[in-house]
C-alpha cells in the first residue's frame, strides 16, 4: 500500500509558463511539436518571468498564443529566428523592459479604481451619503398625493 503526498505546486497562480524556484522566478517554453523546452531564464519577479513567456509564446504560436499580457504584445521585441538561442535573448529583453515599466503591476487579484478621480468628483462618496438623507419626492397618482403609510413597521424614510 503506497501513499502519495502531494507537494505544493511551484507554478504561479496567474501567469502562464513560470515557476518559483528557490525564491526566484523561471521561464521555460515547450516547444511546438517536440518533447524540448527552451529555457527563457531566471528572473527576480514573476511579472518579468511572465513576460518573457510571452515573447516566446507569440514567436512559437503566432497569434494563437495565450498570453500574461496580451495589452504589451506589441511592445515586445521579437526574435531574429526561432532558433533557441534567438528566442532566449528576445524574452530576455522583455523581462528588463517589464522590469524597467510601471506597464505591469502586480495586482494580487484585486484592482483598485479611484471613480472619484475617474470622474473628476473629489466629493463623490459624500455628496451619495448626503442624496441618502434627502426626503423622498411625494407620489402624485390620479386622486392627489398619497397617504404616507402610517404602520408602526420601520421605514427607510421615518429616521
Amino acid at each position: 500500500m503506497s501513499t502519495s503526498t502531494k507537494t505544493p505546486t511551484s507554478k504561479h497562480p496567474l501567469y502562464r509558463g513560470i515557476r518559483c524556484r528557490s525564491r526566484k522566478w523561471v521561464s521555460e517554453i515547450r516547444e511546438p511539436r517536440k518533447t524540448t523546452r527552451i529555457w527563457l531564464g531566471t528572473y527576480s519577479t514573476p511579472e518579468m518571468a511572465a513576460a518573457a513567456y510571452d515573447v516566446a509564446a507569440l514567436s512559437l504560436k503566432g497569434c494563437h498564443a495565450e498570453l500574461n499580457f496580451p495589452d504589451l504584445a506589441g511592445s515586445y521585441p521579437m526574435p531574429a529566428s526561432l532558433e533557441p538561442a534567438f528566442i532566449r535573448s528576445a524574452a530576455e529583453a522583455a523581462a528588463e523592459l517589464v522590469k524597467c515599466s510601471d506597464a505591469v503591476r502586480p495586482t494580487g487579484g484585486v484592482e483598485f479604481v479611484d471613480e472619484e478621480a475617474i470622474f473628476g468628483m473629489p466629493n463623490l462618496l459624500i455628496d451619495m451619503a448626503d442624496g441618502m438623507m434627502i426626503s423622498p419626492p411625494p407620489e402624485v397618482g390620479n386622486d392627489g398625493p398619497s397617504v404616507v403609510d402610517s404602520s408602526d413597521s420601520d421605514n427607510l424614510w421615518s429616521y
